[in-house]
């Protein structure tokens, strides 16, 4: 993997950042809470609902400097386009055959090379809606040993933002019902969705 990402460029990162900062004031969002202190952990970004998710959230990355990475499937990182993908901060994954069910120690093997990683991940995996999220963030940051960042948006007061960080315990169905808890009162930008 590639070490130079697009948030390297320091044209870029300061034109993300002056962007991002017209951005919420044009819009009328507020940014909420700081950025999480330590260099490595998963970022829940929900409730996911809406297209718009992507913007809103990037706002904060933009605002905060921050050097965010994703996971896409290994195919999209092949070819000439697949340095667009590393250079966005993307990660690829197998996801094919035998291989798939390993996609959470391969995450976690990228942890443990890495000093830094801030991996952003969406609870639902879809924008619609869904009676649960997946588990895979929860097995990553457990597996890591590193924390969950609640990263959210409120449609309802126009926030985004951080909340606390999640440590897993192992105990999968009361962390996630914990970490849900704290969603419940944040309304994405299509509440039927959620």
């Amino acid at each position: 993997m590639q070490k130079s990402v697009i948030y390297d460029n320091r044209f870029f990162q300061g034109f993300l950042t002056l962007f991002c900062k017209v951005f919420i004031w044009f819009t009328g969002w507020k940014i909420i809470g700081p950025e999480p202190a330590c260099p490595k952990y998963v970022a829940l970004a929900g409730p996911h609902t809406s297209n718009w998710d992507f913007p809103v959230f990037m706002s904060v990355v933009g605002v905060y400097k921050m050097r965010v990475s994703f996971l896409g499937k290994s195919s999209l990182f092949k070819g000439p386009m697949g340095r667009v993908f590393y250079y966005l901060g993307g990660i690829p994954v197998e996801r094919k055959s035998a291989a798939r069910g390993d996609v959470v120690q391969q995450v976690v093997k990228i942890f443990d090379e890495k000093e830094q990683l801030i991996l952003g991940i969406a609870p639902e995996g879809t924008r619609s809606k869904v009676d649960g999220w997946k588990t895979g963030f929860y097995r990553i940051a457990l597996d890591a040993g590193v924390p969950v960042a609640l990263a959210f948006i409120d449609a309802r007061k126009k926030e985004v933002g951080f909340g606390p960080l999640f440590y897993p315990t192992g105990d999968m169905e009361a962390d996630v019902k914990a970490m849900q808890a704290f969603y419940n009162s944040k309304q994405g930008i299509v509440p039927q969705n959620q």
